[in-house]
Protein backbone atom coordinates (compact mmCIF):
# COMPACT_ATOMS: atom_id res chain seq x y z
CA UNK A 1 0.00 0.00 0.00
CA UNK A 2 1.19 3.50 -0.85
CA UNK A 3 0.61 5.37 2.47
CA UNK A 4 2.93 8.30 1.60
CA UNK A 5 0.97 9.68 -1.37
CA UNK A 6 -1.83 11.65 0.57
CA UNK A 7 0.64 13.09 3.02
CA UNK A 8 2.95 14.10 0.24
CA UNK A 9 0.11 15.80 -1.66
CA UNK A 10 -1.07 17.73 1.41
CA UNK A 11 2.38 18.97 2.22
CA UNK A 12 2.98 20.20 -1.30
CA UNK A 13 -0.28 22.27 -1.36
CA UNK A 14 0.26 24.17 1.92
CA UNK A 15 3.96 25.10 1.95
CA UNK A 16 6.52 27.05 -0.03
CA UNK A 17 9.09 25.45 -2.32
CA UNK A 18 11.96 25.35 0.18
CA UNK A 19 9.75 24.19 2.96
CA UNK A 20 8.15 21.84 0.50
CA UNK A 21 11.47 19.98 -0.06
CA UNK A 22 12.06 19.48 3.65
CA UNK A 23 8.53 18.39 4.16
CA UNK A 24 8.82 16.05 1.21
CA UNK A 25 11.89 14.45 2.70
CA UNK A 26 10.22 14.00 6.10
CA UNK A 27 7.07 12.63 4.55
CA UNK A 28 9.18 10.17 2.55
CA UNK A 29 10.91 8.98 5.69
CA UNK A 30 7.59 8.53 7.43
CA UNK A 31 6.26 6.59 4.43
CA UNK A 32 9.26 4.29 4.43
CA UNK A 33 8.89 3.56 8.12
CA UNK A 34 5.15 2.98 7.76
CA UNK A 35 5.66 0.62 4.81
CA UNK A 36 8.32 -1.30 6.68
CA UNK A 37 6.06 -1.67 9.69
CA UNK A 38 3.16 -2.84 7.59
CA UNK A 39 5.45 -5.29 5.69
CA UNK A 40 6.90 -6.58 8.94
CA UNK A 41 3.46 -7.54 10.16
CA UNK A 42 2.00 -8.80 6.87
CA UNK A 43 5.07 -10.79 5.55
CA UNK A 44 4.93 -13.58 8.08
CA UNK A 45 1.30 -14.16 7.36
CA UNK A 46 1.89 -14.39 3.62
CA UNK A 47 4.97 -16.60 4.11
CA UNK A 48 3.05 -18.90 6.40
CA UNK A 49 0.33 -19.41 3.80
CA UNK A 50 2.88 -20.10 1.04
CA UNK A 51 4.81 -22.47 3.30
CA UNK A 52 1.66 -24.45 4.05
CA UNK A 53 0.86 -24.67 0.33
CA UNK A 54 4.42 -25.81 -0.43
CA UNK A 55 4.31 -28.41 2.35
CA UNK A 56 1.05 -29.75 1.03
CA UNK A 57 2.39 -29.96 -2.52
CA UNK A 58 5.66 -31.47 -1.30
CA UNK A 59 3.92 -34.18 0.69
CA UNK A 60 1.73 -34.95 -2.31
CA UNK A 61 4.80 -35.23 -4.64
CA UNK A 62 6.69 -37.25 -2.05
CA UNK A 63 3.86 -39.70 -1.74
CA UNK A 64 3.55 -39.96 -5.49
CA UNK A 65 7.34 -40.45 -5.87
CA UNK A 66 7.30 -43.13 -3.18
CA UNK A 67 4.51 -44.95 -4.98
CA UNK A 68 6.39 -44.72 -8.31
CA UNK A 69 9.62 -45.88 -6.63
CA UNK A 70 7.89 -48.84 -5.07
CA UNK A 71 6.36 -49.81 -8.43
CA UNK A 72 9.73 -49.46 -10.21
CA UNK A 73 11.51 -51.37 -7.44
CA UNK A 74 9.01 -54.20 -7.65
CA UNK A 75 9.35 -54.33 -11.46
CA UNK A 76 13.15 -54.33 -11.22
CA UNK A 77 13.05 -57.08 -8.62
CA UNK A 78 10.70 -59.14 -10.77
CA UNK A 79 12.92 -58.66 -13.90
CA UNK A 80 16.02 -59.47 -11.89
CA UNK A 81 14.44 -62.64 -10.53
CA UNK A 82 13.34 -63.65 -14.05
CA UNK A 83 16.88 -63.05 -15.51
CA UNK A 84 18.45 -64.85 -12.57
CA UNK A 85 16.18 -67.82 -13.14
CA UNK A 86 16.97 -67.86 -16.87
CA UNK A 87 20.71 -67.59 -16.20
CA UNK A 88 20.46 -70.35 -13.61
CA UNK A 89 18.86 -72.62 -16.18
CA UNK A 90 21.59 -71.82 -18.72
CA UNK A 91 24.31 -72.40 -16.14
CA UNK A 92 22.70 -75.70 -15.19
CA UNK A 93 22.73 -76.78 -18.83
CA UNK A 94 26.37 -75.74 -19.26
CA UNK A 95 27.29 -77.55 -16.06
CA UNK A 96 25.51 -80.65 -17.29
CA UNK A 97 27.42 -80.53 -20.59
CA UNK A 98 30.67 -79.94 -18.73
CA UNK A 99 29.92 -82.82 -16.39
CA UNK A 100 29.24 -85.05 -19.43
CA UNK A 101 32.55 -83.99 -20.99
CA UNK A 102 34.34 -84.63 -17.73
CA UNK A 103 32.72 -88.06 -17.39
CA UNK A 104 33.74 -88.88 -21.02
CA UNK A 105 37.28 -87.67 -20.35
CA UNK A 106 37.44 -89.73 -17.19
CA UNK A 107 36.25 -92.75 -19.13
CA UNK A 108 38.88 -92.23 -21.83
CA UNK A 109 41.58 -91.62 -19.26
CA UNK A 110 40.60 -94.78 -17.46
CA UNK A 111 40.70 -96.73 -20.72
CA UNK A 112 44.04 -95.20 -21.66
CA UNK A 113 45.37 -95.94 -18.20
CA UNK A 114 44.37 -99.58 -18.61
CA UNK A 115 46.10 -99.66 -22.00
CA UNK A 116 49.22 -98.07 -20.55
CA UNK A 117 49.21 -100.57 -17.72
CA UNK A 118 48.98 -103.45 -20.19
CA UNK A 119 51.76 -101.98 -22.32
CA UNK A 120 53.85 -101.44 -19.24
CA UNK A 121 53.34 -105.05 -18.30
CA UNK A 122 54.25 -106.16 -21.83
CA UNK A 123 57.35 -103.96 -21.84
CA UNK A 124 58.36 -105.35 -18.49
CA UNK A 125 58.10 -108.87 -19.87
CA UNK A 126 60.08 -107.91 -22.96
CA UNK A 127 62.68 -106.17 -20.85
CA UNK A 128 63.07 -109.28 -18.77
CA UNK A 129 63.33 -111.39 -21.90
CA UNK A 130 65.92 -109.03 -23.39
CA UNK A 131 67.86 -109.07 -20.16
CA UNK A 132 67.95 -112.87 -20.24
CA UNK A 133 68.97 -112.83 -23.90
CA UNK A 134 71.64 -110.21 -23.20
CA UNK A 135 73.10 -112.37 -20.48
CA UNK A 136 73.24 -115.33 -22.86
CA UNK A 137 74.80 -113.18 -25.58
CA UNK A 138 77.39 -111.88 -23.13
CA UNK A 139 78.28 -115.46 -22.24
CA UNK A 140 78.58 -116.41 -25.93
CA UNK A 141 80.56 -113.26 -26.64
CA UNK A 142 83.00 -114.07 -23.86
CA UNK A 143 83.43 -117.58 -25.23
CA UNK A 144 83.91 -116.28 -28.80
CA UNK A 145 86.43 -113.69 -27.65
CA UNK A 146 88.38 -116.36 -25.85
CA UNK A 147 88.29 -118.56 -28.97
CA UNK A 148 89.26 -115.66 -31.22
CA UNK A 149 92.16 -114.88 -28.95
CA UNK A 150 93.34 -118.45 -29.26
CA UNK A 151 92.92 -118.37 -33.04
CA UNK A 152 94.78 -115.07 -33.33
CA UNK A 153 97.63 -116.50 -31.30
CA UNK A 154 97.76 -119.57 -33.54
CA UNK A 155 97.59 -117.48 -36.74
CA UNK A 156 100.30 -115.17 -35.42
CA UNK A 157 102.53 -118.15 -34.68
CA UNK A 158 101.90 -119.56 -38.17
CA UNK A 159 102.63 -116.22 -39.83
CA UNK A 160 105.91 -115.83 -37.93
CA UNK A 161 106.86 -119.35 -38.92
CA UNK A 162 105.99 -118.68 -42.59
CA UNK A 163 107.89 -115.39 -42.58
CA UNK A 164 110.90 -117.16 -41.05
CA UNK A 165 110.79 -119.88 -43.67
CA UNK A 166 110.14 -117.55 -46.67
CA UNK A 167 112.32 -114.71 -45.34
CA UNK A 168 109.50 -112.23 -46.32
CA UNK A 169 106.94 -110.35 -44.25
CA UNK A 170 103.20 -110.55 -45.01
CA UNK A 171 102.87 -107.28 -46.98
CA UNK A 172 105.88 -108.10 -49.17
CA UNK A 173 104.54 -111.57 -49.92
CA UNK A 174 101.10 -110.21 -50.79
CA UNK A 175 102.51 -107.55 -53.14
CA UNK A 176 104.78 -110.06 -54.83
CA UNK A 177 101.93 -112.51 -55.37
CA UNK A 178 99.55 -109.88 -56.72
CA UNK A 179 102.21 -108.48 -59.04
CA UNK A 180 102.98 -111.90 -60.49
CA UNK A 181 99.31 -112.76 -60.96
CA UNK A 182 98.57 -109.37 -62.57
CA UNK A 183 101.54 -109.64 -64.96
CA UNK A 184 100.61 -113.15 -65.96
CA UNK A 185 96.92 -112.28 -66.43
CA UNK A 186 97.73 -109.11 -68.37
CA UNK A 187 100.08 -110.95 -70.68
CA UNK A 188 97.63 -113.78 -71.33
CA UNK A 189 94.74 -111.34 -71.81
CA UNK A 190 96.71 -109.26 -74.28
CA UNK A 191 97.76 -112.36 -76.18
CA UNK A 192 94.20 -113.71 -76.38
CA UNK A 193 92.87 -110.29 -77.37
CA UNK A 194 95.48 -109.98 -80.09
CA UNK A 195 94.70 -113.40 -81.49
CA UNK A 196 90.95 -112.76 -81.50
CA UNK A 197 91.32 -109.39 -83.15
CA UNK A 198 93.72 -110.70 -85.78
CA UNK A 199 91.44 -113.64 -86.60
CA UNK A 200 88.38 -111.39 -86.87
CA UNK A 201 90.17 -108.76 -88.88
CA UNK A 202 91.71 -111.21 -91.31
CA UNK A 203 88.33 -112.49 -92.45
CA UNK A 204 86.04 -109.51 -92.05
CA UNK A 205 88.07 -106.34 -92.45
CA UNK A 206 88.70 -106.58 -96.15
CA UNK A 207 85.17 -107.70 -96.96
CA UNK A 208 83.57 -105.03 -94.79
CA UNK A 209 85.77 -102.33 -96.32
CA UNK A 210 84.89 -103.45 -99.80
CA UNK A 211 81.16 -103.51 -99.06
CA UNK A 212 81.17 -100.06 -97.45
CA UNK A 213 83.31 -98.49 -100.18
CA UNK A 214 81.05 -99.97 -102.83
CA UNK A 215 77.95 -98.65 -101.04
CA UNK A 216 79.44 -95.18 -100.68
CA UNK A 217 80.51 -95.06 -104.31
CA UNK A 218 77.13 -96.18 -105.56
CA UNK A 219 75.35 -93.56 -103.44
CA UNK A 220 77.19 -90.32 -104.13
CA UNK A 221 74.85 -87.82 -102.53
CA UNK A 222 75.67 -84.18 -101.86
CA UNK A 223 76.11 -83.01 -98.28
CA UNK A 224 75.16 -79.71 -96.73
CA UNK A 225 75.03 -78.56 -93.15
CA UNK A 226 72.11 -76.51 -91.93
CA UNK A 227 72.23 -73.79 -89.33
CA UNK A 228 70.28 -74.58 -86.21
CA UNK A 229 70.03 -70.98 -84.98
CA UNK A 230 66.96 -69.19 -86.35
CA UNK A 231 66.98 -65.42 -86.57
CA UNK A 232 64.57 -63.02 -88.23
CA UNK A 233 65.91 -59.90 -89.92
CA UNK A 234 64.03 -56.64 -89.37
CA UNK A 235 64.29 -53.47 -91.50
CA UNK A 236 64.93 -51.20 -88.52
CA UNK A 237 65.27 -51.43 -84.77
CA UNK A 238 62.10 -49.34 -84.37
CA UNK A 239 60.10 -52.48 -85.14
CA UNK A 240 61.35 -54.08 -81.92
CA UNK A 241 59.09 -51.81 -79.90
CA UNK A 242 56.08 -52.68 -82.08
CA UNK A 243 56.86 -56.38 -81.80
CA UNK A 244 56.99 -56.10 -78.01
CA UNK A 245 53.82 -53.98 -77.92
CA UNK A 246 52.35 -51.88 -75.17
CA UNK A 247 53.33 -53.43 -71.83
CA UNK A 248 54.55 -56.49 -73.79
CA UNK A 249 51.10 -57.62 -74.98
CA UNK A 250 52.20 -58.34 -78.58
CA UNK A 251 55.21 -60.48 -77.67
CA UNK A 252 53.19 -62.35 -75.02
CA UNK A 253 50.44 -63.04 -77.54
CA UNK A 254 53.02 -64.23 -80.10
CA UNK A 255 54.77 -66.57 -77.63
CA UNK A 256 51.42 -67.96 -76.47
CA UNK A 257 50.22 -68.55 -80.03
CA UNK A 258 53.44 -70.17 -81.33
CA UNK A 259 54.89 -71.81 -78.22
CA UNK A 260 58.31 -70.32 -79.03
CA UNK A 261 60.46 -67.84 -77.12
CA UNK A 262 61.14 -64.49 -78.79
CA UNK A 263 64.43 -62.88 -77.74
CA UNK A 264 64.57 -59.15 -78.41
CA UNK A 265 67.95 -57.79 -77.30
CA UNK A 266 70.39 -55.07 -78.30
CA UNK A 267 71.63 -56.99 -81.37
CA UNK A 268 70.93 -54.65 -84.30
CA UNK A 269 68.74 -55.79 -87.16
CA UNK A 270 67.75 -59.27 -85.89
CA UNK A 271 65.33 -61.02 -83.54
CA UNK A 272 66.11 -64.52 -82.25
CA UNK A 273 63.44 -67.25 -82.18
CA UNK A 274 64.19 -70.07 -79.74
CA UNK A 275 62.23 -73.32 -79.35
CA UNK A 276 63.14 -76.96 -78.71
CA UNK A 277 60.41 -78.07 -81.16
CA UNK A 278 61.75 -77.23 -84.61
CA UNK A 279 58.28 -77.37 -86.18
CA UNK A 280 56.96 -74.74 -83.77
CA UNK A 281 60.14 -72.76 -84.35
CA UNK A 282 59.52 -72.82 -88.12
CA UNK A 283 55.93 -71.65 -87.55
CA UNK A 284 57.14 -68.81 -85.34
CA UNK A 285 59.80 -67.66 -87.82
CA UNK A 286 57.43 -67.72 -90.81
CA UNK A 287 54.64 -65.96 -88.86
CA UNK A 288 57.02 -63.28 -87.58
CA UNK A 289 58.37 -62.62 -91.09
CA UNK A 290 54.84 -62.22 -92.44
CA UNK A 291 53.81 -59.90 -89.61
CA UNK A 292 56.89 -57.72 -90.17
CA UNK A 293 56.15 -57.54 -93.91
CA UNK A 294 52.46 -56.80 -93.29
CA UNK A 295 53.12 -54.10 -90.70
CA UNK A 296 49.98 -54.81 -88.64
CA UNK A 297 51.02 -55.96 -85.20
CA UNK A 298 48.33 -56.65 -82.62
CA UNK A 299 47.18 -59.79 -80.72
CA UNK A 300 44.25 -60.70 -82.96
CA UNK A 301 46.36 -60.32 -86.12
CA UNK A 302 49.14 -62.37 -84.54
CA UNK A 303 46.76 -65.23 -83.76
CA UNK A 304 45.28 -65.09 -87.27
CA UNK A 305 48.65 -65.19 -89.05
CA UNK A 306 50.05 -67.86 -86.71
CA UNK A 307 47.10 -70.17 -87.27
CA UNK A 308 47.39 -69.74 -91.03
CA UNK A 309 51.14 -70.44 -91.02
CA UNK A 310 50.68 -73.47 -88.74
CA UNK A 311 48.18 -74.94 -91.20
CA UNK A 312 50.60 -74.40 -94.08
CA UNK A 313 53.53 -75.92 -92.14
CA UNK A 314 51.43 -78.98 -91.28
CA UNK A 315 50.69 -79.43 -94.97
CA UNK A 316 54.40 -79.08 -95.78
CA UNK A 317 55.26 -81.68 -93.13
CA UNK A 318 52.83 -84.23 -94.54
CA UNK A 319 53.96 -83.47 -98.10
CA UNK A 320 57.64 -83.89 -97.14
CA UNK A 321 56.90 -87.27 -95.52
CA UNK A 322 54.89 -88.46 -98.54
CA UNK A 323 57.55 -87.28 -101.00
CA UNK A 324 60.29 -89.09 -99.08
CA UNK A 325 58.27 -92.33 -98.87
CA UNK A 326 57.43 -92.06 -102.57
CA UNK A 327 61.05 -91.45 -103.52
CA UNK A 328 62.12 -94.53 -101.55
CA UNK A 329 59.15 -96.52 -102.95
CA UNK A 330 57.93 -97.49 -99.50
CA UNK A 331 54.33 -98.60 -99.20
CA UNK A 332 51.99 -99.38 -96.32
CA UNK A 333 53.23 -96.62 -93.99
CA UNK A 334 50.67 -95.31 -91.52
CA UNK A 335 49.70 -91.61 -91.95
CA UNK A 336 51.04 -90.89 -88.45
CA UNK A 337 54.38 -92.43 -89.43
CA UNK A 338 54.50 -90.33 -92.61
CA UNK A 339 53.69 -87.20 -90.60
CA UNK A 340 56.43 -88.00 -88.06
CA UNK A 341 58.98 -88.53 -90.82
CA UNK A 342 57.89 -85.24 -92.40
CA UNK A 343 58.63 -83.44 -89.13
CA UNK A 344 62.25 -84.56 -89.41
CA UNK A 345 62.72 -82.12 -92.27
CA UNK A 346 62.81 -79.41 -89.54
CA UNK A 347 65.13 -81.41 -87.26
CA UNK A 348 68.93 -81.29 -87.49
CA UNK A 349 71.68 -83.35 -85.87
CA UNK A 350 75.08 -81.64 -85.78
CA UNK A 351 73.76 -79.46 -88.61
CA UNK A 352 72.70 -82.45 -90.76
CA UNK A 353 69.05 -82.59 -91.84
CA UNK A 354 67.60 -85.70 -90.19
CA UNK A 355 65.09 -86.49 -92.97
CA UNK A 356 67.82 -86.38 -95.63
CA UNK A 357 70.05 -88.42 -93.35
CA UNK A 358 67.29 -91.03 -92.96
CA UNK A 359 66.85 -91.26 -96.72
CA UNK A 360 70.62 -91.64 -97.17
CA UNK A 361 70.77 -94.40 -94.53
CA UNK A 362 67.89 -96.13 -96.33
CA UNK A 363 69.78 -96.18 -99.65
CA UNK A 364 73.09 -97.26 -98.05
CA UNK A 365 71.33 -100.02 -96.07
CA UNK A 366 69.71 -101.37 -99.23
CA UNK A 367 73.05 -101.47 -101.09
CA UNK A 368 74.84 -103.24 -98.22
CA UNK A 369 71.98 -105.74 -97.78
CA UNK A 370 71.92 -106.51 -101.50
CA UNK A 371 75.66 -107.22 -101.50
CA UNK A 372 75.24 -109.55 -98.52
CA UNK A 373 72.38 -111.40 -100.18
CA UNK A 374 69.68 -110.07 -97.84
CA UNK A 375 66.36 -108.32 -98.51
CA UNK A 376 67.27 -104.83 -99.76
CA UNK A 377 63.66 -103.60 -99.58
CA UNK A 378 63.40 -104.49 -95.89
CA UNK A 379 66.79 -102.89 -95.17
CA UNK A 380 65.67 -99.72 -96.97
CA UNK A 381 62.50 -99.54 -94.86
CA UNK A 382 64.43 -100.06 -91.61
CA UNK A 383 67.05 -97.47 -92.59
CA UNK A 384 64.38 -94.89 -93.42
CA UNK A 385 62.57 -95.34 -90.07
CA UNK A 386 65.62 -95.75 -87.81
CA UNK A 387 65.56 -92.13 -86.51
CA UNK A 388 61.76 -91.65 -86.37
CA UNK A 389 61.99 -91.24 -82.58
CA UNK A 390 63.72 -87.88 -83.06
CA UNK A 391 60.38 -86.44 -84.22
CA UNK A 392 58.95 -86.73 -80.70
CA UNK A 393 61.92 -87.23 -78.33
CA UNK A 394 61.46 -83.65 -77.07
CA UNK A 395 57.93 -84.55 -75.93
CA UNK A 396 58.70 -87.89 -74.23
CA UNK A 397 61.25 -89.18 -71.78
CA UNK A 398 63.93 -91.61 -72.93
CA UNK A 399 66.22 -92.03 -75.92
CA UNK A 400 64.99 -91.71 -79.48
CA UNK A 401 65.64 -95.41 -80.38
CA UNK A 402 63.21 -96.67 -77.72
CA UNK A 403 60.66 -93.92 -78.46
CA UNK A 404 60.85 -94.61 -82.20
CA UNK A 405 60.48 -98.37 -81.78
CA UNK A 406 57.40 -98.00 -79.58
CA UNK A 407 55.89 -95.42 -81.96
CA UNK A 408 56.43 -97.59 -85.05
CA UNK A 409 54.97 -100.64 -83.30
CA UNK A 410 51.94 -98.61 -82.20
CA UNK A 411 51.19 -97.51 -85.76
CA UNK A 412 51.29 -100.74 -87.65
CA UNK A 413 54.95 -101.71 -88.05
CA UNK A 414 54.98 -105.47 -87.43
CA UNK A 415 58.29 -106.64 -88.90
CA UNK A 416 60.75 -107.65 -86.16
CA UNK A 417 63.76 -106.67 -88.29
CA UNK A 418 62.51 -103.08 -88.69
CA UNK A 419 61.58 -102.67 -85.01
CA UNK A 420 64.87 -104.12 -83.79
CA UNK A 421 66.82 -101.89 -86.17
CA UNK A 422 65.00 -98.80 -84.88
CA UNK A 423 65.52 -99.70 -81.23
CA UNK A 424 69.04 -101.10 -81.54
CA UNK A 425 70.86 -98.89 -84.07
CA UNK A 426 72.75 -97.31 -81.12
CA UNK A 427 73.24 -100.70 -79.37
CA UNK A 428 70.63 -99.87 -76.74
CA UNK A 429 69.16 -103.37 -77.15
CA UNK A 430 70.77 -106.56 -78.51
CA UNK A 431 70.55 -107.12 -82.27
CA UNK A 432 68.21 -110.00 -83.14
CA UNK A 433 68.51 -109.83 -86.96
CA UNK A 434 71.23 -109.17 -89.52
CA UNK A 435 69.62 -105.88 -90.49
CA UNK A 436 70.39 -104.07 -87.24
CA UNK A 437 74.21 -104.08 -87.76
CA UNK A 438 73.62 -103.02 -91.37
CA UNK A 439 71.61 -100.00 -90.20
CA UNK A 440 74.30 -99.19 -87.62
CA UNK A 441 77.01 -99.27 -90.31
CA UNK A 442 74.96 -97.17 -92.75
CA UNK A 443 74.13 -94.68 -89.99
CA UNK A 444 77.81 -94.32 -89.09
CA UNK A 445 78.82 -93.91 -92.77
CA UNK A 446 76.17 -91.24 -93.35
CA UNK A 447 77.19 -89.30 -90.24
CA UNK A 448 80.96 -89.66 -90.70
CA UNK A 449 81.24 -88.68 -94.35
CA UNK A 450 83.14 -85.37 -94.77
CA UNK A 451 80.76 -82.42 -94.85
CA UNK A 452 77.80 -84.36 -93.50
CA UNK A 453 77.91 -82.91 -90.01
CA UNK A 454 79.54 -80.04 -88.23
CA UNK A 455 79.98 -78.79 -84.72
CA UNK A 456 81.08 -75.57 -83.06
CA UNK A 457 84.78 -74.77 -82.69
CA UNK A 458 84.53 -74.89 -78.88
CA UNK A 459 82.93 -78.32 -78.87
CA UNK A 460 85.42 -79.56 -81.47
CA UNK A 461 88.43 -78.42 -79.43
CA UNK A 462 86.90 -79.80 -76.23
CA UNK A 463 86.32 -83.17 -77.91
CA UNK A 464 89.97 -83.33 -78.99
CA UNK A 465 91.16 -82.52 -75.46
CA UNK A 466 88.84 -85.14 -73.93
CA UNK A 467 90.07 -87.71 -76.43
CA UNK A 468 93.72 -87.06 -75.60
CA UNK A 469 93.05 -87.02 -71.83
CA UNK A 470 91.36 -90.44 -71.96
CA UNK A 471 94.32 -91.89 -73.86
CA UNK A 472 96.92 -90.35 -71.52
CA UNK A 473 95.16 -91.77 -68.45
CA UNK A 474 95.95 -95.33 -69.61
CA UNK A 475 98.95 -96.88 -67.75
CA UNK A 476 102.16 -96.88 -69.79
CA UNK A 477 101.08 -94.10 -72.21
CA UNK A 478 103.69 -91.38 -72.77
CA UNK A 479 102.02 -89.24 -75.48
CA UNK A 480 98.66 -89.05 -77.27
CA UNK A 481 97.70 -87.01 -80.34
CA UNK A 482 94.27 -86.54 -81.93
CA UNK A 483 94.59 -86.49 -85.74
CA UNK A 484 92.30 -86.59 -88.77
CA UNK A 485 90.03 -83.90 -87.27
CA UNK A 486 89.41 -86.05 -84.24
CA UNK A 487 88.64 -89.22 -86.23
CA UNK A 488 91.79 -90.96 -84.99
CA UNK A 489 93.82 -90.96 -81.79
CA UNK A 490 97.47 -92.04 -81.95
CA UNK A 491 98.93 -93.24 -78.66
CA UNK A 492 102.62 -93.66 -77.83
CA UNK A 493 103.35 -96.19 -75.08
CA UNK A 494 106.51 -97.00 -73.10
CA UNK A 495 108.10 -100.10 -74.59
CA UNK A 496 109.82 -100.94 -71.29
CA UNK A 497 106.53 -101.07 -69.38
CA UNK A 498 104.10 -102.44 -71.98
CA UNK A 499 104.57 -105.55 -74.14
CA UNK A 500 103.25 -106.09 -77.67
CA UNK A 501 100.33 -108.14 -76.42
CA UNK A 502 99.49 -105.55 -73.76
CA UNK A 503 99.48 -102.84 -76.46
CA UNK A 504 96.45 -104.48 -78.07
CA UNK A 505 94.77 -104.57 -74.66
CA UNK A 506 95.55 -100.87 -74.13
CA UNK A 507 94.00 -100.00 -77.51
CA UNK A 508 90.89 -101.98 -76.58
CA UNK A 509 90.58 -100.22 -73.19
CA UNK A 510 91.03 -96.75 -74.71
CA UNK A 511 88.41 -97.43 -77.40
CA UNK A 512 86.00 -98.74 -74.77
CA UNK A 513 86.38 -95.64 -72.59
CA UNK A 514 85.99 -93.31 -75.57
CA UNK A 515 82.73 -95.07 -76.54
CA UNK A 516 81.35 -94.92 -73.00
CA UNK A 517 82.45 -91.42 -71.95
CA UNK A 518 82.27 -89.31 -75.12
CA UNK A 519 79.56 -88.27 -77.59
CA UNK A 520 80.69 -88.01 -81.21
CA UNK A 521 79.34 -88.64 -84.71
CA UNK A 522 80.62 -91.68 -86.59
CA UNK A 523 83.61 -93.60 -85.21
CA UNK A 524 87.10 -92.86 -83.86
CA UNK A 525 90.13 -95.02 -84.66
CA UNK A 526 92.55 -95.82 -81.82
CA UNK A 527 96.14 -96.52 -82.94
CA UNK A 528 98.68 -97.62 -80.29
CA UNK A 529 102.37 -97.33 -81.26
CA UNK A 530 105.11 -99.21 -79.39
CA UNK A 531 108.72 -98.92 -80.42
CA UNK A 532 112.16 -99.45 -78.95
CA UNK A 533 114.76 -96.84 -79.81
CA UNK A 534 118.50 -97.44 -79.47
CA UNK A 535 120.37 -94.14 -79.42
CA UNK A 536 124.14 -93.73 -79.40
CA UNK A 537 126.35 -90.73 -80.12
CA UNK A 538 129.37 -90.98 -82.43
CA UNK A 539 132.26 -88.68 -81.56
Amino acid sequence: MDYANPILTLAQSTQSPSQSNITLFIVALIAIFVGAAVGFYLAPMLASKKLQALKSETSHLTKRAEDDAKSAAEKIIIDAERKALTRKEEVDKELEVARADVRESERRLAKREDLVDRKDETLSQREQSLSDRAEKLDERKAKLEARNTQLDELIEKQQHELERVAQLDRSQAKELLLERVADKARGEMGKVTREIIEEAEDGAKDEAREILINAIQRYANEHSSEATVRTVAIPSDDLKGRIIGREGRNIRAFEKATGADIIVDDTPGVIVVSCFDKVRQAVAVEALERLIADGRMHPSRIEEVTEKVRSEIDEKVIKAGKDAAMELKLKGLHPKVIEAMGKLTYRTSYGQNVLKHSMEVAYLSQIIADQLGLDGRLARRAGFLHDIGKAMDHEMEGGHPKIGMDFAAQYGEKDEAVLNAIGGHHADIPATTHYTPIIMAADAVSAARPGARRESMERYIQRLHDLEDIAKSQPGVTEAFAVQAGREIRVMIDADRVSDDEAYLAAHEIAKRVSNEMTFPGEIKVTVLRETRAIELAR
